[in-house]
């Protein structure tokens, strides 16, 4: 990287072993457990880029689930899932997470237990979120506001946009009940919106907090969502990873069969239901919506990124999740030659699983801080 001071610096006289040793022992950060921060900037000549890598171990310190799941406090939450409940070799209550029924009521008792969702459910071959993963997303975009400012961010005054709701609404769920956001949800798919709706309405925690909002044109994604006058604080996607209805089918059908095979590995029984194999996408769940698009997850959040450049001022965080991790590089270089001012990549691991979000503002560390003057 050049050095606008390179000159500067050399012209100072050269300080003695023993200083430099002690200067250098007072620079030496401290070594952070969870955190890995590395900062960067564009070469002399072009626009300085804020960017900030950050890695953080385990769940969320605010995430309820940290831990094994309380199936006594889940069951008297949610008492469908009584019947579902099994002891695992040590002896310890689990489900079999490679039955869909058996993952759909754990999802309701979660959270009726830990959000005050009162009705939850999704049409039959929809996306069954694993909860914990999707909140941590949300928590750690709020610990992103939260360094923008000394404390807490006015979280009750967040305004936050999730691109590709789904049927579950769960990014919504969470954002509201935790934090208190105000969250728009879009979708290109109508059934998607009608469910969120549904459960929007008859839940009295969600009313007045979350609005759904189809997308009409699915070669847009902010575009026809993001109106004018609008300003969001913040914006969220679980982007389709597939690049096609067969990958997405085979994808999920190695997840089932992964999924028993871990089953076996800890001596528990895959599920004994019949389960029809013509269709595996639908049998893991998941509509071409959420699963695929032309070009897969690189061309997704390409477009996405090309999109954000024309809501600049109107979106203090834009924010991605990204599975492949080769994608996150390019997604980078294309972020600074749109003109960002401030990037960062949150990696997120969860034992031997590594998911990982970008963020990224058009805005400076002085705009940042007039917007949130402004709220």
């Amino acid at each position: 990287m050049k050095n606008n001071n390179h000159n500067a610096k050399q012209a100072k006289p050269k300080a003695s072993k023993a200083a430099q040793n002690t200067d250098a022992n007072k620079a030496k950060p401290k070594r952070v457990k969870d955190k890995v921060a590395r900062k960067s900037s564009q070469p002399a000549g072009k626009s300085e880029v804020e960017f900030i890598k950050i890695a953080k171990n385990g769940l969320h310190e605010r995430n309820v689930h940290r831990g094994r799941y309380d199936f006594k406090k889940l069951v008297e939450s949610e008492p469908q899932l009584k019947p579902f409940v099994i002891k695992n070799p040590k002896g310890e209550d689990s489900i079999n997470f490679s039955d869909p029924n058996a993952v759909k009521i754990l999802n309701k008792a979660l959270l009726a237990a830990y959000y005050g969702i009162e009705f939850w459910g999704i049409p039959d071959t929809y996306l069954c979120p694993p909860i914990p993963g999707r909140a941590d997303y949300i928590h750690r975009v709020a610990e992103l506001l939260d360094g923008e400012v000394k404390g807490q961010y006015a979280h009750q005054k967040v305004k936050a946009l999730d691109i590709g709701v789904g049927a579950n609404c769960i990014y919504p769920i969470v954002g509201v009940t935790k934090y208190g956001w105000h969250y728009t949800g879009s979708d290109v798919d109508p059934k998607s919106i009608q469910s969120a709706q549904t459960i929007v309405e008859h839940n009295r925690v969600l009313k007045g907090k979350i609005a759904l909002v189809q997308q009409y044109n699915d070669a847009n994604i902010y575009r026809g969502i993001i109106q004018p006058n609008d300003r969001y604080d913040v914006t969220t996607c679980n982007p389709p990873f597939h690049r096609s209805a067969e990958d997405a089918a085979m994808g999920s059908q190695r997840k089932i069969d992964n999924l028993k095979a871990n089953q076996r590995k800890k001596g528990l029984k895959p599920q004994t239901a019949p389960v029809k194999t013509s269709k595996p996408a639908l049998n893991f769940g998941g509509q071409n919506a959420e699963l695929w698009c032309e070009g897969g997850e690189a061309a997704f959040i390409r477009k996405m990124a090309n999109e954000s450049q024309a809501f600049a001022a109107q979106v203090l965080w834009f924010t991605t999740l990204i599975s492949k991790k080769d994608n996150v590089r390019p997604m980078r270089k294309q972020l600074e030659k749109l003109g960002v001012k401030a990037i960062r990549v949150v990696e997120m691991s969860q034992g031997q699983k590594v998911s990982r979000f970008v963020a990224w503002s058009y805005m400076d560390k002085q705009q940042r801080k007039a917007w949130i003057e402004l709220k």
